[in-house]
């Protein structure tokens, strides 16, 4: 990411509760004893009126665990009914669905939410208010596992090692469309798309649907557990934190000065605008990643350092892990990052350049505009109560000798260092030009690179874990 930039404030749509669900995965009625942060309309200047914390979508955080005391019960039903085996990534979705990300989802979609996500990008609820959800979040069976379900209301999922992992009730089963799927969630269909030959190209011809039982949460034993912090759990630490404003900064990628530039001074123009408590969410991505990112652990230790160094302020800072798999489908993915955030109690996101995007997997230039994704965060359905502040470009000003806002008016002092040449440079061992990453999340960097395997035709791909 050669630069970042943040969008500008929206007007607000009310809050909205609604009687009953018009789809068995919407919450039921709730009111959350809180209330959304009052913003006026566009051209005004922004006031701090309440304190709390931003509603969930549809009013209600989701949860879809069993109860402690039913768990075992749980499990004997499940080891009586039809077995689906859940892929790493599915496992992923199951998480994420399972603490209230996708809320008001109560389960993997069934056709109807399925097609609303493919042709709006948005779920509409029973009072006609619309939440957005812009990624279809599915589960895929084959031809053999759908005749082994037969007239089964009920299946178990399971891991890999067959342990039971969640119970899907009400089922529904219809047909995968795989090519329509991947034409409107990526715009192209284009060989070459890391998630989709991970997740879809062999994937099976049909889709279940269902409410979702979680019987335990989920955990991944790799010693990064903590950082997985649920939306409940980071709201409840943003309000013992006393935050008047949260705003999230999503990323796959190490923190250089460029990013902390942009995220301090986010926190100092919310200052400006009257809040008393801006507090920052830093959000790594740490699902599902293409083969060439810096895996999750190594980022995770490259963004300590970055707040041991004092890039960051730990005081105001928040880290916790995004537990989402990417797709890198540009400006149709960056909303489910927006959204998600939403749930977890941010009412601010900042969106960089080429937000969810790749290079095309065929032809040399990137897949989407650089600037739809900002673009679109703008007007999306349902993210109209998420702010989003108009910033400058970041780089490298070669006569201060850090990462500065680029003036314009003397291109020639700046240096935009893409993630392409900060790879580079590590895999290397060459040092970026002082002041564009903090020396102790650079040496990480750097370590990560030094433990990569050469294979046989030259190339790198395999990782010693951090």
């Amino acid at each position: 990411m050669t630069s970042m930039s943040i969008l500008f404030p929206k007007t607000p749509l009310p809050s909205y509760s609604f009687q009953k669900p018009s789809i068995t995965h919407f919450a039921p009625t709730f009111t959350l004893p809180i209330s959304i942060i009052s913003k006026p309309k566009t051209h005004q200047k922004l006031r701090v009126i309440s304190s709390s914390l931003i509603e969930p979508d549809g009013g209600k955080l989701v949860t879809l665990f069993v109860e402690e005391s039913q768990r075992d019960i749980k499990k004997r039903e499940s080891s009586l009914l039809p077995r689906i085996k859940l892929s790493k990534i599915d496992i992923e979705w199951v998480h994420v669905l399972s603490e209230g990300w996708a809320s008001p989802l109560r389960g993997f979609m069934r056709e109807s939410e399925f097609l609303q996500t493919l042709h709006f990008n948005s779920l509409r609820l029973e009072n006609g208010s619309v939440v957005n959800m812009s990624l279809p979040i599915v589960l895929a069976i084959d031809d053999q596992q759908k005749i082994r379900i037969g007239e089964s209301t009920r299946v178990a999922l399971v891991d890999v090692d067959d342990n039971p992992v969640a119970i899907l009730n009400n089922i529904e089963i219809y047909k995968h469309p795989k090519e329509e799927r991947i034409a409107r969630t990526w715009g192209t269909t284009a060989p070459g798309l890391p998630y989709v030959e991970e997740a879809i190209t062999h994937a099976g011809n049909w889709l279940i649907g269902g409410d979702l039982e979680v019987i335990d949460p989920i955990k991944y034993h790799d010693g990064l557990d903590h950082f997985r912090l649920s939306p409940s759990q980071l709201r409840e630490e943003l309000t013992r934190r006393n935050a008047d404003a949260v705003f999230a900064f999503q990323l796959r990628n190490p923190v250089h000065n460029g990013h902390a530039l942009l995220m301090t001074d986010t926190r100092r123009r919310l200052l400006e605008m009257g809040y008393k408590n801006p507090i920052l969410l830093l959000h790594p991505l740490g699902g599902y990643t293409k083969a060439d990112d810096v895996p999750l652990s190594w980022r995770m230790k490259q963004h300590e350092k970055v707040l041991e160094d004092g890039v960051l302020d730990p005081e105001t800072t928040v880290v916790s892990i995004f537990p989402s798999p990417m797709h890198y489908a540009g400006p149709t993915e960056v909303q489910w990052h927006a959204k998600a955030r939403i749930n977890a109690g941010a009412n601010f996101y900042i969106v960089g350049r080429d937000p969810a995007g790749m290079g095309h997997p065929v032809e040399k230039r990137d897949l989407y505009d650089a600037d739809h994704g900002k673009k679109v965060l703008s007007m999306a359905p349902g993210l109209e109560r998420l702010n989003i502040l108009p910033f400058k470009v970041a780089a490298y000003d070669r006569t201060q000798g850090r990462m500065a806002f680029f003036d314009p008016s003397r291109p020639q002092d700046f240096i935009f260092i893409s993630g392409t040449k900060m790879r580079a440079l590590a895999k290397n061992k060459e040092n970026p030009p002082d002041g564009f990453m903090c020396p102790g999340g650079w040496k990480v960097l750097v370590e990560y690179y030094d433990t990569l395997v050469p294979a046989d035709n030259g190339k790198v791909h395999a990782a010693v874990p951090a």
